[in-house]
């Protein structure tokens, strides 16, 4: 049986997910967003940072959602962000599937993940993901116009939120244009450790 679809990120507090720019990726407000998750251990173990890190509910959390992924799907802007910025051995480890219009060979990293480059839209993309997890869960990894669609056309179950204690001003607003009209939540859970809270909800169809 397919597993569930999500979608889990960092968001500020009024609302954003990452900076306008890719350039401003790794900037300041970009890291302050993340800031909760750099001292992780399995965070830090995972992207070969190094050794020690923290462990806890916050380091509990990050495991458990790479533990839960069988497979990825994420946009182009996100995967081209992240060409440059990974390490050799991409921290995904499984098979990602990048909605584009490029055309282009897997391109197999070591470690377990392969990128899969579809161009006939999300809903091929999500298809092909669900195959490739089996029983384990499709993470829709980003970045926020990719999950905003994915949300908008009903394909996700599930997300979280790691609620930062930082202001961006401006950038890629998470729920700008969503289709309030379909989609409605029910809180699942709600906790918080010292430096983040995270808020998970599922998705249902709103009734008209």
């Amino acid at each position: 049986m397919a597993g569930t679809v999500f979608f889990s990120v960092s968001m500020s507090l009024d609302g954003f997910i990452a900076p306008e720019s890719t350039d401003e990726l790794m900037g300041r407000q970009w890291m302050e967003l993340q800031r909760w998750v750099f001292p992780q251990r399995f965070f830090r173990e995972n992207l070969k940072l190094g050794g020690g890190g923290e462990e806890g509910r916050d380091n509990d959390i990050v495991r458990a959602t790479f533990e839960r992924t069988g497979a990825s799907v994420m946009g182009k802007r996100m995967f081209d962000a992240g060409e440059e910025a990974w390490p050799e051995e991409a921290p995904f480890h499984t098979p990602v599937f990048v909605v584009t219009h490029e055309k282009r060979d897997p391109w197999e990293r070591p470690g377990g993940t392969t990128f899969h480059f579809v161009n006939d839209g999300i809903e091929s993309a999500l298809d092909q993901a669900r195959e490739a997890a089996g029983e384990r869960d499709v993470r829709i990894s980003g970045g926020g116009a990719t999950i905003l669609e994915h949300l908008n056309a009903g394909l996700v179950d599930e997300f979280s939120i790691a609620l930062s204690p930082v202001l961006f001003g401006k950038g890629v607003r998470l729920f700008e244009g969503v289709d309030a009209e379909r989609v409605a939540l029910e809180q699942v859970r709600a906790e918080s450790s010292p430096r983040v809270t995270h808020l998970t909800y599922a998705v249902r169809q709103r009734e008209r």
